[in-house]
């Protein structure tokens, strides 16, 4: 298992396999880490040589193409802040990004890339991902800052137009070492990559991989049924999903030893009812099933133990490696026992959404005078329950609370009891 390092590198560091170790596995064969390695040095050489202005926003519309995978190692390594965008995303959201962000570049492919009107791209130079070399010399690796902006990752979050999460060197750094140690990822591992790059969870994906010194299998799929033949050839050992995904998985057909390959599950971006746990726990009895929280302005809060899902199916988990939670009552007490505002505070945190003060004053307030943790913390909006047991459970979100007959209900509730299906 990887030991954790507290002390933050620039993000194209993350490259931690012997050279001749399998880093990325697609249809066109392997990628050992010194090709890797050597296709971030030519893509942030090629970056670099485009005359941009330093800390320039350089945004990559594509699938999960190799470029697409070190891209947010090469425009690091470049001296630049990466904005990937979800490849499923429309011409209207993608031309919002580009002009929140001042994209000076986008990277993408000639279909996408015609979908755009000259408006949307006035003050952005549009560049086919062919026209960037993954062989090549180019600068070694970046002496940054830690604590420089890296990338900028849009959520939609829960209200209103998406906004950018400004993320650091660190941020990206202490998230992947984090996660590769709680996973206990080993080299021999491989890990399906089929959440889009553009999520942080998605992204976690290549960089805590590539941190424990595994590989990485990117997929694009349609089909549940794409997935399962994904498994199989690749030996995949891992794969991450949220619910929506595992209940499509579920319903597909798995033969007996492709379901055994996998040695461990992952599940954030929305709770797992006891449901799913029972369903995902009979089908994959092999594999360890990790239930997480998280929210991009931290990256990730809590996980859950998986010998511990079974009788706790609901729980959130404790905190993660390098990250302070707490549930914050609203005179400011630490709540136990009771609601509270779960509050996250440490190294994880973001810097805020990029040029938009007012909305970062709202979620990114000092931490508690009683933390452990000083600085900033994000305020999530989300309600919680720490119990005697320190897990943490998920009650809701407050601008989310339904009120019936007196009665706070949490949509949470609502959404489980569908899901049941009329179970007891």
């Amino acid at each position: 298992m990887i030991s954790l390092d507290p002390q933050p590198y620039p993000i194209d560091h993350v490259l931690r396999g012997a050279a001749q170790a399998v880093a990325l596995v697609d249809r066109a064969g392997d990628w050992r880490y010194a090709d890797v390695e050597a296709a971030v040095t030519a893509a942030a050489g090629w970056l670099a040589a485009q005359g941009l202005a330093p800390g320039a926003r350089v945004a990559s519309w594509l699938p999960k193409t190799r470029l697409a995978c070190v891209m947010p190692l090469a425009a690091a390594r470049a001296g630049y802040v990466h904005v990937p965008i979800n490849p499923a995303l429309r011409r209207a959201q993608v031309a919002h990004i580009l002009a929140d962000s001042g994209a000076a570049l986008l990277v993408t492919q000639g279909p996408r890339a015609a979908t755009l009107d000259a408006v949307d791209v006035s003050t952005t130079r549009v560049v086919d991902e062919g026209a960037v070399p993954l062989a090549g010399a180019g600068p070694g690796r970046s002496a940054a800052d830690p604590d420089v902006l890296a990338a900028i990752l849009y959520t939609s979050g829960s209200t209103g137009r998406p906004k950018g999460v400004m993320l650091s060197h660190a941020n990206l750094w202490l998230g992947a070492i984090a996660v590769a140690h709680y996973l206990a990822l080993e080299p021999d591992d491989r890990v399906l990559a089929v959440l889009p790059l553009s999520f942080d969870y998605g992204q976690n994906q290549l960089l805590s991989t590539w941190a424990a010194g595994a590989a990485v299998a990117p997929l694009d799929y349609l089909t549940a049924r794409d997935v399962v033949k994904a498994v199989d050839r690749v030996g995949a050992t891992t794969l991450a999903g949220v619910p929506p995904l595992w209940v499509q998985l579920l319903e597909a057909d798995w033969p007996a030893p492709t379901a055994a390959r996998l040695r461990r599950l992952t599940n954030s971006g929305g709770a797992l009812t006891p449901r799913l746990v029972r369903g995902l726990r009979d089908r994959f009895a092999e594999a360890r099933l990790f239930a997480m929280y998280g929210l991009t302005e931290a990256f990730r809060s809590t996980y859950l133990d998986p010998a511990l899902i079974d009788a706790h199916p609901q729980a959130m988990g404790r905190a993660i490696p390098f990250a302070e939670v707490m549930a914050v009552a609203a005179d400011g007490r630490r709540a136990v026992g009771v609601p509270g505002e779960l509050v996250h505070a440490g190294p994880l945190v973001a810097q805020g959404y990029w040029r938009d003060a007012a909305r970062t004053a709202q979620r990114f307030r000092p931490a508690p005078d009683w933390a452990v943790s000083g600085g900033m913390a994000v305020w999530s909006g989300d309600t919680v329950i720490e119990g005697a047991d320190g897990l943490f459970r998920f009650v809701g979100r407050d601008d989310e609370m339904i009120k019936s007959a007196g009665n706070r209900i949490s949509p949470l509730e609502v959404e489980e009891a569908v899901l049941a299906g009329g179970e007891a």
